[in-house]
């Protein structure tokens, strides 16, 4: 497969320490001591493990550090080898090949936001607070976990920002953060930030359903399942017009677009597989995406402008691509 360039480097894990039980965090570095690329809150690395291994971390440091990135990992108990390898492997002086930073999770002006992580999901709304409190903004952050043993970079943002940040731990606690509550009265002024595990996200989005369009901005770890409306609608054969590289592919049998673009050697970059990262986001020129990802809005998806081609379709028997 061609492939599309992007900032690729080598670089050595300088420091691992234990950001809570079943997390570390790792600040990268390069070994000459270079500066890396700029990054905005919301942006994140691509690890390139062995194996052909790609996973995607959160930056969560502070952007004004040229020469260092930092992540949090989660050991995942249900891990596909890549947390496992980071934390089996990633020892402080490992080196590891990088790619990006890429941002699909943009911190967008407003007024005030609000701030809601469950667990690991703390990576990216930590930089985001931390980017709001420097521009001297109004903001408010729900951290949510099990328990605070759990609970990535916690007694930090505590001492650093007081009572701007609510820490709750169902296990001090003896139940779930009421939600519905603190979601009750929709403010015109603020957006919503939440990144955590899909039931957080799901009950985010259920709470914050009344409140202005584009209130709420989310970011998902794991795709969730296309509807059954979906599925029914869907075209068995379809044909994806390459227009830069002027190449049609036909797409049937249930192969994923993604695939058969690889095999008629269209330069395209992918990285999660699962419709969650936006590495192989393409320009919709003419036709009907079906899409099943689990990363573009709602007004991304009725713009119809845009589509993941690692898990989404066409609607339409010919969708012409900027490809």
């Amino acid at each position: 497969m061609s492939v599309v360039h992007e900032f690729t480097t080598d670089l050595v894990v300088q420091r691992r320490e234990a950001a809570a039980d079943g997390v570390v965090a790792l600040d990268l570095v390069d070994p000459a001591g270079g500066e890396l690329p700029t990054w905005e809150p919301g942006a994140h690395i691509d690890l390139l493990l062995d194996e052909g291994l790609v996973r995607q971390y959160s930056l969560c440091g502070d952007p004004s550090e040229a020469g260092t990135w930092r992540v949090g990992v989660l050991l995942d108990p249900n891990s596909r080898g890549g947390s496992e390898h980071v934390h089996k492997h990633l020892q402080e002086g490992a080196p590891i090949r990088v790619r990006g930073p890429r941002n699909n999770f943009p911190l967008i002006d407003a007024p005030k936001y609000l701030f809601i992580a469950g667990g690991i999901g703390i990576t990216p709304m930590k930089a985001m607070a931390e980017s709001a409190e420097r521009a001297g903004l109004d903001w408010t952050m729900l951290y949510l976990g099990r328990s605070r043993s759990t609970m990535a970079f916690q007694q930090e943002l505590a001492d650093t920002y007081g009572d701007r940040v609510t820490i709750w731990s169902d296990e001090e606690r003896g139940g779930f953060f009421d939600l519905a509550a603190a979601l009750a009265d929709p403010a015109d002024d603020t957006l919503i930030y939440s990144c955590g595990p899909e039931p957080l996200l799901a009950a985010v989005e259920k709470h914050s359903a009344h409140w202005p369009e584009g209130s709420l901005h989310v970011e998902r770890f794991a795709a969730t399942a296309p509807s059954a409306e979906t599925l029914a609608e869907a075209l068995d054969t379809y044909q994806v017009v390459c227009q830069r590289s002027g190449v049609t592919v036909e797409v049937s049998d249930g192969v994923p677009m993604l695939d058969a673009l690889e095999d008629a050697g269209i330069p395209i970059m992918s990285s999660c597989a699962e419709g969650v990262c936006g590495t192989c986001r393409s320009t919709v020129l003419e036709g009907t995406p079906d899409h099943r990802d689990s990363m573009l809005t709602a007004a991304e998806r009725a713009a119809g402008n845009v589509i993941l081609p690692c898990v989404s379709h066409s609607r339409t028997e010919k969708l012409v691509l900027d490809l």
